[in-house]
């Protein structure tokens, strides 16, 4: 679809100065093009009847500066609402399930997703075979498999411990 008559004209003309306006304003140069583009943008779609206006290119700053007005009113509220928002100061985990987690990441796949699923997960060995597609004896495997894995990893961890 080609511009309409004038159109090309009068964003040629205005454009750049209304982006160059807009930024001495907002202080955001990609803002002030986009809404310099929205304004534009609305402009082409009533051009049937703007371009009867006996100044266009006041419409489109109106509307330009408008949209800006409204980007800062967004903003500062924005900010408003994030100032009066406490900052909460949670606790680091604690050693034991910072091992555990080191622990579980030395683990196969497999046993690991056993391991998690059964005990973290509440799952039984059955819902985990039909899950995984596999056989129950399978699943219990892995679980023994894990568990005794991490049994090793933690008794390896609390003996590092222990000697710092």
């Amino acid at each position: 679809m080609s511009p309409p008559t004038g159109f090309t004209e009068l964003y040629a003309t205005h454009f750049q100065r209304l982006a160059t306006q807009l930024y001495a304003y907002l202080g955001d140069h990609a803002e002030a093009q986009d809404l310099a583009q929205e304004a534009f943008c609305r402009a082409f779609d009533r051009w049937h009847r703007i371009s009867a206006y006996d100044d266009p290119a006041g419409w489109v700053r109106r509307v330009a500066w408008n949209l800006a007005t409204s980007r800062l009113r967004r903003r500062a509220t924005a900010l408003r609402y994030l100032s009066r928002q406490r900052e909460e100061h949670v606790a680091g985990p604690e050693p034991d399930r910072v091992a555990l987690v080191e622990a579980l990441a030395k683990l196969p796949a497999r046993h690991r997703l056993a391991v998690v699923l059964h005990h973290l997960g509440q799952l039984s060995t059955a819902e985990i075979a039909e899950q995984q597609g596999v056989a129950e004896g399978t699943v219990r495997s892995w679980l023994s498999r894990g568990r005794a894995a991490l049994a090793a990893h933690v008794s390896d961890v609390r003996e590092e411990s222990s000697r710092a």
